[in-house]
């Protein structure tokens, strides 16, 4: 029998055909600020996200994944694979992340190149944390446009403070007066477009964490990525709350025991002329940043694609909160959308973003804690337009990139034991292995706190506020507690949340 030379030199040699089915992928980590659950097209929305549905089309959507419910401990989470609790981040970001390991020194074991574009709001410098590129906000919300001191011929920039500190790589500007053409979404985007043609290497998979501080406040968008909006509002937030609720069923995001939350926003109707057009022009201008977080996605893909390189990444797309109802109160020059405004989205539009879902940011209800999550890979996960109702977590995050990128956890760090990662991978849920998670998720933020077990979740809001019960099987917007129907199934809910807090705090 004669063999095709390529099978003999497999038979001969069968390491090749184990390096060709062990190559590892690119994982592209996209986290977006302040996003509310219905806030792009492939979860309901009137916003132009054609890139983001493009993979959701081509990967698989989570209809239930939680963050939790805030900025930083979201962030803490998502890159140590642990809750916030535990690294120290349950109340403040100004101290070094403690007991874990981050996604960046995971993935630089695994033999991965690893970048890091956008908002960071943690303590440490993410160079001495496992990337080897940042570029960066290093704290929280600044001006989209300019973050420093006034540049010649520009109006004051509206600012909470002018001295945020930004990195290039490890050279520190605080504070930092971009150039001219500076908008936070276009420069995260363009260094890693930059990082991209800089390290073509195929022989060498590289992780890239794009974290954008689109679309949180300021409110702040290029004029062109407005005028795509100018009218799109004027109908009001029910018209558009209840096209997002329709879009959703239509999608398969939402079924059929889905139901609107009740209204948190007040009535159109009752606004006037003036203030009607200024709720109008904030929510155009909120759905500018994301259209605009969309279109320097498009970039990195076609990037990519132009490399050669686009079957083999991963993407990974998520929110660290809900849409958030926070208002800043800066004063500014009145226009809204520049750099001379700071403008804040508010509890209106914040409902709406959250469709069909309770509350906002800072809430340990749905509407605080629910991110959209997109994971695409067009090589290796063969999906395409599935919706999956796995409940999953930031926690999650760093255990799926471990067994992506064939990374094996470690008991110790630099000398130092580390706790063991909270979450379990979601690769056996995207294979249809498991539909029902076995460990319970806790919540505590502020005066937000939740436990959730099977379909069961406990959670109340206020210092001391009762807790509240929900079946999110038969009642997925929390519209009905009957904790006074269950008392046992809450007491033990109770319990196992009191336990979690014992561990977490030791």
């Amino acid at each position: 029998m004669h063999y095709p030379v390529f099978i003999m030199l497999l038979w001969l040699f069968p390491s090749i055909q184990s390096e060709e089915k062990s190559e590892k992928p690119n994982i592209v980590l996209i986290l977006a600020d302040d996003l509310g659950w219905s806030d792009i097209g492939a979860y309901g929305s009137e916003v132009e996200t054609p890139n983001l549905d493009w993979l959701a089309a081509n990967g698989v959507r989570f209809t239930q994944m939680y963050n939790t419910s805030k900025c930083n401990p979201s962030r803490a989470a998502l890159l140590t694979g642990l809750y916030a609790q535990q690294v120290g981040y349950e109340a403040s970001y100004l101290q070094p992340l403690k007991n874990g390991i981050t996604l960046g020194e995971l993935l630089q074991s695994a033999g991965y190149r690893t970048l890091w574009a956008g908002k960071h709001h943690g303590f440490d410098h993410p160079m001495d944390r496992g990337f080897d590129r940042y570029y960066g906000l290093k704290e929280g919300a600044s001006n989209h446009f300019n973050p420093g001191p006034r540049r010649e011929n520009e109006p004051q920039p509206a600012q909470k403070r002018p001295d945020r500190p930004f990195y290039e790589d490890r050279k520190l500007f605080q504070p930092y007066t971009p150039p001219a053409d500076y908008y936070s979404t276009d420069y995260f985007t363009k260094h890693a477009l930059q990082w991209l043609d800089e390290y073509p290497n195929p022989d060498k998979p590289f992780f890239l964490y794009l974290s954008y501080t689109a679309p949180h406040d300021p409110l702040m968008a290029w004029p062109e990525d407005i005028k795509k909006y100018k009218g799109k509002y004027s109908e009001g937030y029910e018209v558009i709350r209840q096209r997002r609720f329709e879009k959703q069923k239509q999608l398969g995001i939402v079924d059929e025991n889905y139901v609107l939350s009740e209204a948190t926003h007040i009535p159109w109707s009752s606004l006037s002329d003036s203030l009607r057009n200024v709720e109008e022009q904030k929510m155009g201008v909120y759905a500018a940043m994301i259209d605009r977080m969309d279109q320097k996605i498009g970039e990195i893909i076609q990037k990519l694609r132009t490399q050669g390189r686009l079957d083999n990444t991963v993407f990974i797309f998520l929110s660290d909160n809900g849409a958030s109802a926070e208002v800043v109160n800066i004063p500014g020059d009145g226009k809204i959308g520049t750099v001379g405004q700071w403008t804040s989205l508010g509890q209106d539009w914040a409902n709406v973003g959250n469709t069909p879902l309770r509350f906002y940011k800072n809430y340990s209800f749905e509407g605080g804690i629910k991110t959209p999550l997109i994971i695409s890979w067009p090589k290796g996960l063969g999906h395409q337009n599935e919706i999956n109702s796995f409940p999953a977590h930031l926690i999650d995050i760093l255990p799926t990139l471990a067994e992506l990128a064939g990374a094996d956890y470690p008991l110790e760090f630099k000398g130092s034991p580390v706790l063991p990662a909270e979450g379990e991978s979601l690769l056996p849920a995207i294979r249809e292995e498991i539909s029902f998670r076995e460990k319970p998720l806790f919540w505590e933020w502020s005066v937000g706190r939740a436990v959730r077990k099977g379909n069961w979740k406990l959670v109340a809001h206020g210092k001391d506020a009762p807790w509240e019960l929900y079946n999110l099987e038969d009642d997925p917007s929390e519209i009905q507690n009957i904790i006074s129907l269950h008392p046992d199934i809450a007491k033990n809910l109770e319990g196992l949340f009191y336990e979690w807090k014992k561990k977490v705090s030791s």
